[in-house]
């Protein structure tokens, strides 16, 4: 468990992309939101680089950390490539599809919950589309 109070977290939120040889485009996120106790949890949402919308939760979970990223293009059956890293490393990747009814797609992981700040980062990419979040835990 964390030792930093929850409001002192730092939490940041990218979306980034080169669209047709344009500059990258750079949005910025609506606020956390935490909570104190032993469900800490950090929820982040943002704009993609073509209106799809992006979440990214984090929450400690029996010592380990809880991610869950979620893309939202109300279009189904986009088949999405996404990534999961943690303070840099891979923590997984796979292709997931948008489903009928919402447009929507998640993705739910376990991490280790380490020493210190744990930078999660979850990056989603979509014909030409891509979405980035970011949480420091």
């Amino acid at each position: 468990m964390k030792t930093s109070h929850p409001l002192t977290r730092v939490v940041a939120a990218v979306a980034a992309t080169s669209v047709l040889g344009l500059a990258p485009l750079v949005v910025a996120a609506t606020p956390a939101h935490a909570s104190g106790g032993d469900d800490d949890r950090v929820i982040n949402t943002g704009s993609c680089s073509s209106g799809a919308r992006w979440k990214l939760k984090v929450k400690t979970d029996d010592g380990r950390l809880e991610v869950e990223g979620e893309v939202d293009s109300n279009r189904a059956g986009q088949a999405w490539g996404w990534t999961l890293r943690h303070n840099g490393s891979v923590s997984a990747r796979g292709t997931s599809t948008t489903t009928a009814r919402s447009g929507s797609f998640e993705v739910e992981r376990k991490i280790v919950n380490l020493a210190g700040t744990d930078r999660v980062v979850f990056r989603a990419t979509y014909a030409g589309q891509t979405c980035v979040g970011v949480v420091n835990f």
